[in-house]
């Protein structure tokens, strides 16, 4: 079952989010609904390295990181939850404002977001959530290409990403937010050649 046929000039908000099927995945960003397609072996195992990595490295820290399905409302001003028209599923967050998280997930910015690409969403994690992140305040947005094994690092300067920079996935790289948190690329990788 697909979502409701509307109108193109109609937006979804999170209100319409919470009544879709469970079994097909959404992101809405500017009230607009874009399927998730199902992660492959090789980006679930990135993902889950990463995770292990940073939670281990945040045990008894104030911060605390989440992974993919995890719903960040992101509204533009002070709109109720059910009025948000942007809702994503970052493959990783990290959160250092517990005031941000509920039993939903969190409303407002991540402090950090890691985005592993694949083929089938490089293009939206890589422009469309790009804008998204960068107006929400993200303070740093990660995005990992295995295949190219690069990773693209933004910082958010005065409201905007400035050109980023790019690191090969060798070695290890650290969180410019948090700079106590380096990802060691060849734990992260094991196993995936």
């Amino acid at each position: 079952m697909g979502l409701p046929v509307r109108h193109p000039s109609e937006r979804y908000t999170y209100a319409d989010y919470l009544s879709w099927p469970e079994d097909i995945r959404y992101e809405l960003v500017d009230g607009v609904a874009y399927a998730m397609t199902g992660p492959n072996r090789r980006h679930q195992e990135i993902v889950g390295n990463l995770f292990v990595q940073l939670a281990n490295a945040l045990d008894g820290h104030r911060c605390r990181v989440y992974i993919a399905p995890f719903d960040v409302r992101l509204p533009k001003a002070d709109e109720m939850d059910a009025l948000v028209d942007t809702v994503v599923q970052p493959d990783l967050s990290v959160f250092c404002d517990r005031a941000k998280l509920d039993d939903k997930g969190a409303r407002g910015a991540p402090d950090w977001v890691i985005e592993v690409l694949s083929p089938a969403t490089a293009g939206h994690d890589q422009i469309v959530k790009r804008r998204v992140y960068e107006r929400s305040g993200v303070r740093e947005y990660w995005l990992v290409h295995p295949i190219d094994r690069i990773v693209t690092v933004y910082w958010l300067t005065d409201d905007a990403y400035g050109r980023p920079d790019i690191y090969e996935l060798a070695g290890s790289t650290a969180s410019r937010v948090l700079p106590e948190l380096a990802i060691d690329w060849e734990r992260a990788l094991r196993d995936l050649d």
